[in-house]
């Protein structure tokens, strides 16, 4: 009984169910969330059978002259598989993601690799509109017989303007390879809802991180991240009828982070639909599960902290250009089972100077 008080003290503390007291500090609880994730014993999150799936390959895609992040893969018809890649010049500065970033598609004969570079498909437009420039976190799905790839830009300026004026776009084509054509008029797909009901409203990051997800009752889930000013940052979610929209947004945030987190990943495995995010502040991932896409509980560990997969000696030994973690998880999921999980990585243990996208083997139950 003891141990059963403790676990429900620690998991309210740290943020994971709605807190009893709002006006607690954010300081306070994330620095209670490290502490019960660096303890792996602290029961926040003892439930780790879907990170002890995770068996690390390697790197995925390193460039010589680019940052690589987040790597978004799709197997296309002739059984290759396609990851859709960021990357950006080194020589801009890790920073540049948010103004000259582009996405790449990379092909190899099996989803661990070797990837080889066979394109750029996405730039910035230039013209001064939503996607003016920096395209970034590529979210790849297959819809039927065609293929949907939606991803974030912006529309330029200076400092907070640019991350405020993110927006999420989409292409569709009838093969990886393209030809690609712009969804609706221009590629726009959700902008920050105008409705003040709406948790995101005046989200000063915009709407970004998309993950697409084709929802069991064949409704189209998109979901999002946002950032009220003064909140932390959550995921939320846009539901359409129909691929290129109109996505109508849900008016509450989904998760009941008190801590930042990011990057969701929306899969399906065992008849529960799954949202794998990144934890920022414990350098780590949460999978949060649901029975209907919209109430998500308490998150297990979706990924442990980079050392666990690769071993302290090499962490230590990388050179570090975003941090000793993983980030933007994006999941291969084939025959309705996911197989694989790709990482960025902001530690480069092979000898390069910029960022690189890693590659895991997610073994069955």
């Amino acid at each position: 009984m003891k141990t059963n008080i403790l676990i429900l003290l620690v998991i309210l503390h740290t943020g994971l169910v709605a807190p009893v007291n709002a006006g607690e500090s954010n300081v306070a609880t994330a620095a209670i969330a490290r502490t019960a994730l660096s303890a792996q014993g602290g029961e926040i999150l003892s439930e780790r059978s879907w990170a002890d799936r995770l068996e690390y390959v390697g790197v995925a895609v390193q460039e010589k002259d680019y940052h690589v992040w987040g790597s978004s893969p799709v197997v296309g018809p002739e059984g290759k598989t396609h990851l859709f890649v960021s990357r950006w010049p080194i020589a801009k500065g890790f920073g540049a993601w948010l103004t000259h970033c582009e996405i790449a598609r990379y092909v190899s004969d099996s989803p661990e690799g070797p990837f080889e570079f066979k394109e750029v498909v996405v730039k910035g437009s230039g013209g001064g509109g939503w996607d003016h420039q920096s395209p970034h976190n590529p979210n790849i799905q297959k819809v039927g017989d065609r293929y949907a790839l939606v991803y974030i830009a912006n529309r330029g300026g200076q400092g907070k303007a640019r991350a405020s004026s993110q927006r999420i776009g989409m292409l569709v084509a009838d093969h990886p390879a393209g030809p690609w054509k712009k969804a609706g008029e221009d590629g726009l797909l959700l902008a920050p809802p105008t409705d003040a009901d709406v948790w995101s409203v005046d989200s000063v990051v915009g709407v970004n991180n998309p993950a697409l997800m084709v929802h069991p009752d064949g409704r189209f889930f998109l979901y999002y991240k946002a950032m009220r000013k003064g909140d932390v940052r959550r995921m939320g979610v846009a539901i359409a009828d129909q691929l290129e929209g109109p996505y109508v947004f849900e008016k509450e945030p989904l998760t009941s982070n008190d801590t930042t987190i990011e990057d969701g990943y929306a899969f399906q495995e065992d008849g529960k639909l799954c949202l794998l995010t990144t934890h920022n502040d414990a350098g780590a991932g949460f999978l949060w599960t649901s029975d209907d896409g919209l109430s998500f509980g308490a998150p297990i560990l979706g990924y442990d902290k980079m050392h666990t997969y690769v071993g302290a000696e090499t962490v230590n030994g990388a050179t570090i250009v975003r941090g000793k973690k993983f980030e933007r998880p994006q999941v291969l999921v084939v025959d309705g089972k996911p197989t694989h999980l790709y990482l960025a990585s902001g530690a480069n243990w092979i000898g390069g100077k910029g960022s690189v996208s890693c590659v895991f083997r997610i073994k069955g139950k």
